[in-house]
C-alpha cells in the first residue's frame, strides 16, 4: 500500500486483498491515514515544533536524489522536538503527505540531515550505520468493516540505542 525507505525500520500496510489495497491507497491519498515517525538529526531547530511544507521531486543535479525543488509535488511534514544533546536532535514527524524520501528531504533542507544518512548529508554517529528514521505509528480505518485500527512499533536495537543516548539525562 506505501512503502518505507530502504534502511528505515518500522511499520508498513499491507492490503490483503485488491479492494482494501484500493481503499488503503484511497486514504493515504486522502490523508486519512496517520503516519508517525522517529528521527534522530544532526543539528537543533531553532523551534520546538514546526511544519515544512515545501515540494519535493528529482533533485535537477543528481537524478538518484530527491530535493525541494519548485516543480516538485506538495509535501508537508509537521517536526516536534522531543530531546536535544550532544548535537543531536530526537524528533517526532507526521506526514501529511507522502513522498519518496521526505522526512529525509525536508529535514535536510531545514539544516538537519538525519544521523548517518549519507545520501542526504548525515554522518554515522551514536553507533548508527543507516539512516536514524523509523516508522513509529499508523492509525487508519479498516478498508472494509470501517473500524480505527492503531499500530505502534518500538524501534530496533540500533535506534534504540541511539535514540537513549539523546533523550536520556
Amino acid at each position: 500500500v506505501h512503502r518505507l525507505d530502504k534502511d528505515t525500520s518500522g511499520l508498513m500496510v499491507v492490503g490483503k486483498t485488491v479492494p482494501a489495497v484500493t481503499a488503503l491507497v484511497r486514504a493515504i491519498a486522502a490523508r486519512d491515514v496517520h503516519r508517525r515517525y522517529l528521527a534522530i538529526a544532526r543539528g537543533t531547530p531553532r523551534e520546538a515544533s514546526f511544519t515544512v511544507d515545501a515540494p519535493i521531486g528529482r533533485d535537477p543535479s543528481n537524478r538518484t536524489r530527491m530535493a525541494v525543488v519548485f516543480s516538485g509535488k506538495p509535501a508537508q511534514t509537521d517536526v516536534e522536538l522531543l530531546a536535544t544533546k550532544s548535537g543531536c536532535s530526537a524528533l517526532s514527524c507526521t506526514l501529511h503527505t507522502g513522498r519518496t524520501h521526505q522526512i529525509r528531504v525536508h529535514l535536510a533542507y531545514q539544516r538537519l540531515p538525519l544521523v548517518a544518512d549519507l545520501i542526504y548529508g548525515g554522518k554515522p554517529l551514536l553507533g548508527m550505520q543507516r539512516q536514524a528514521l523509523h516508522a513509529t505509528e499508523l492509525r487508519f480505518l479498516h478498508p472494509v468493516t470501517g473500524a480505527p485500527l492503531a499500530f505502534d512499533c518500538p524501534p530496533p536495537p540500533d535506534f534504540a540505542a541511539a535514540w537513549k543516548l539523546v533523550t536520556e539525562a
